[in-house]
């Protein structure tokens, strides 16, 4: 009988047990002000969930959404720019 333990972990262990790649890092550095303006949100959203949200909560809560929804478009139109063979 072949044990195929040994075989699995050598194969699973690569993806698992590694760094992120330059390439990655990047992707995430590209990303951050999503990432940023979707944590603001989520705050904004959490400060409301024991109350009963104010205006001026309401206001925090539109703020955030727009920045989230604006760092999406940035980073689409960014993404977009450059994107090989586009507008070539």
């Amino acid at each position: 009988m072949v044990h195929i333990g040994a075989v699995q972990a050598v194969v699973t262990a690569d993806v698992f047990n590694r760094e992120p790649t330059a390439a990655e890092l990047d992707a995430i550095d590209r990303e951050m002000p999503v990432i940023q303006a979707n944590i603001e949100l989520l705050d904004a959203q959490i400060i409301t969930l024991d109350r009963t949200p104010t205006e001026l909560d309401a206001r925090r809560i539109r703020r955030a959404h727009r920045r989230v929804l604006a760092a999406r478009r940035t980073l689409a139109n960014t993404a977009a720019t450059q994107a090989p063979g586009v507008g070539a």
